[in-house]
């Protein structure tokens, strides 16, 4: 206790130190070795050689441009389809939730008792041909007779949406939670309609929320491979499914790492470009 009393300064570094050593272990030094091994060249066989291969970078982009854009796609439709079911159930669950506000987030993280995989094959089975889901839609209009739901676009979406949804649903909980319910009280109170009320300060305190759960939602979305590899065809491929091919199938490591990297760059862009418009820094996160 006296070093520490004599070295005060260091005690924020000590405190920091077991968090850093995890990133740097399980972080820094997977990154460097995937981005070594971006630039090599070789095969399985032959065994591969660090040359410096730029064009593997230059033809993940050319040839698998199309999976990069619809990747990109469907994690943004899933995270704006996500945020328009979590927000009123999450507000339910904040403000109107009561003595059931535990029972009601176990419902909502309920799903994660059962594994990703077990989850996205349920998926097949309810948007299957034969399924109440489709022939419900029929019965309605909304599907001719020979319109399915499986094996396209909508059924990878929906899978997507609802893998990770407790992911957009638990921040705005937790956003909406912690805002002071005498400060809508306060709006009412000058008049304000309860819409303008939720518009002028609900949804602006509960903004740190958003933030989170959209980025929750849509980093790892981006990069999912499970539900078009189940729900959708190669038509409805995404780049996860690119990767994991190269790295698994065709053991083309180097442009597989090259994939990998290429994806990461660009969703690092978008999360810098988002942070850019919502204005994070006036939001305290």
């Amino acid at each position: 206790m006296g070093w520490l009393h004599r070295h005060r300064g260091l005690v924020p570094y000590l405190l920091l130190a077991p968090g850093l050593a995890w990133l740097a272990l399980f972080f820094v030094v997977p990154t460097y070795y995937l981005a070594n091994t971006s630039l090599q060249t070789g095969s399985l066989d032959a065994g591969y050689a660090f040359t410096w291969a730029w064009d593997n970078y230059a033809d993940a982009i050319s040839t698998y441009h199309e999976q990069f854009v619809r990747s990109l796609q469907y994690a943004g439709i899933a995270t704006v389809a996500a945020f328009l079911v979590s927000y009123p159930l999450a507000y339910f669950v904040a403000f109107r939730g009561g003595r059931w506000k535990g029972l009601l987030l176990l419902l909502i993280i309920a799903p994660f008792f059962v594994t990703y995989l077990i989850r996205t094959l349920a998926w097949q089975t309810i948007l299957s041909d034969s399924g109440f889901v489709v022939n419900a839609l029929q019965t309605v209009g909304l599907l001719g007779d020979g319109d399915r739901l499986l094996a396209t676009s909508t059924a990878v979406i929906a899978g997507i949406t609802y893998n990770f949804l407790p992911f957009m649903a638990l921040p705005l909980y937790v956003s909406l939670e912690q805002i002071d319910g005498r400060l809508i009280e306060a709006a009412e109170d000058l008049y304000a309609s309860k819409a303008k009320a939720f518009l002028r300060v609900t949804l602006p305190l509960s903004l740190p929320g958003v933030f989170a759960g959209t980025l929750l939602t849509f980093i790892p979305a981006a990069g999912d491979f499970i539900n078009a590899e189940l729900l959708g065809t190669p038509r409805q491929s995404m780049i996860g499914n690119v990767i994991q091919s190269k790295f698994l199938v065709l053991t083309d490591y180097g442009q597989a790492a090259a994939l990998s990297f290429t994806l990461m760059a660009a969703i690092l862009v978008l999360i810098a470009i988002y942070t850019k418009v919502l204005g994070t820094e006036r939001m305290g996160v």
